[in-house]
């Protein structure tokens, strides 16, 4: 895979070395990219064991003294937010409704200015208690993830019988007003491949926006293999047995998503009822990814497959400043690649699975 494969812009004497970055205060890369979304992992614990994330016996889960305090956690927010130029907050896990200060964060993050734009990606297991209390935080959306409407699939894929409490969930966060609702959808072959079409018609009349992500290798037991997965093209295929579909007109951007107008329908509120498609595998984006992530214990992440990190939790443990936290932030992005590498035939998965990395 070569940057001109990626779409990504080259810049003439670019190199690795953060001698060379540019004087900017933003989260530039080498290949002309900046990042303006944050994804902040909350924690490495779920309540669901999915059968392509984690075990049934679950992970040695991180102790509690690496993980960041809720205070850490929004001062680094808030570097990135009043030094780097960020404007969009994800707060992801594990399961980020595992963490009780959730509330507390999303408050402190509504609170800066400019106030970003905030998400949450969750399971919907705890939206029915929480979802009134993070709309009243300042929270603006969440994104459910949500494979199958069918019970014992449910059971099957997430070893854990919850799906009316995930529905719940869902009406919940609509009464609060956490909308747009986007629901994340992995297809497997053989177990829930044959759904599309029926969440698709579900998500319609529910006013959800659907989003169905080819299945990425970050699964713990690293057992993900290329040719087992439903592809973006397979996906389109299912979809449109049902529906018509065409291509969003509307700009793209960074967004993963790539999206399509259904054709017929409208969502609620007025406006064309989309659908989205994220194919990290198939139809890779890195040439407009603007997205910076940030682990649980304090570790900037500059792509999701990426294999190294760089620590900023020993900044806020160690006395550092803002100003040095925001410009250990810059170099680590300078040192972003040009694409995640997955069509590399020497290309190895990341060594914390996904729900250790955030979503």
């Amino acid at each position: 895979m070569t940057i001109l494969d990626l779409g990504v812009p080259s810049v003439p004497g670019a190199s690795d070395t953060a001698a060379d970055r540019p004087s900017d205060d933003r989260l530039v890369d080498r290949y002309g990219r900046v990042a303006t979304d944050l994804r902040v992992s909350l924690t490495d614990r779920c309540n669901l064991r999915c059968t392509y994330c984690m075990p049934a016996e679950g992970l040695e889960w991180m102790p509690s003294e690496e993980a960041l305090t809720d205070d850490e956690v929004v001062r680094l927010v808030r570097v990135a937010v009043e030094h780097l130029g960020v404007h969009e907050i994800r707060f992801t896990g594990g399961e980020p409704l595992l963490r009780r200060g959730l509330e507390d964060i999303v408050a402190a993050t509504a609170a800066l200015t400019p106030k970003p734009d905030m998400s949450v990606t969750t399971n919907g297991l705890g939206l029915t208690k929480r979802a009134q209390r993070l709309a009243d935080a300042g929270l603006d959306r969440v994104n459910v993830s949500l494979d199958t409407l069918r019970p014992e699939r449910f059971a099957e894929i997430t070893r854990r019988d919850r799906l009316g409490d995930v529905l719940d969930g869902l009406a919940a966060a609509r009464e609060a007003g956490l909308g747009p609702i986007k629901i994340n959808t992995v297809l497997m072959p053989g177990l829930n491949d044959d759904e599309a079409p029926d969440l698709l018609a579900w998500a319609l009349a529910e006013g959800f926006e659907l989003r169905i992500i080819e299945q990425m290798p970050l699964d713990a037991g690293h057992s993900w293999q290329r040719d087992r997965m439903i592809t973006a093209e397979q996906i389109l295929a299912s979809l449109r047995t049902r529906f018509d579909l065409r291509p969003d007109p509307a700009e793209r951007g960074g967004a993963p998503a790539e999206r399509f107008l259904v054709d017929g329908w409208e969502r609620r509120g007025g406006g064309p009822a989309r659908v989205g498609v994220i194919a990290s595998v198939t139809r890779p984006f890195c040439g407009t990814c603007d997205r910076t992530r940030l682990t649980a214990d304090g570790q900037v992440r500059t792509c999701l497959f990426a294999r190294s990190e760089n620590d900023l939790r020993s900044f806020l443990r160690g006395g550092g400043t803002d100003a040095e936290i925001a410009a250990a932030w810059r170099v680590a992005m300078w040192g972003k690649k040009p694409g995640h590498g997955i069509d590399d035939p020497g290309f190895l998965q990341p060594d914390r699975p996904m729900s250790a990395i955030g979503g």
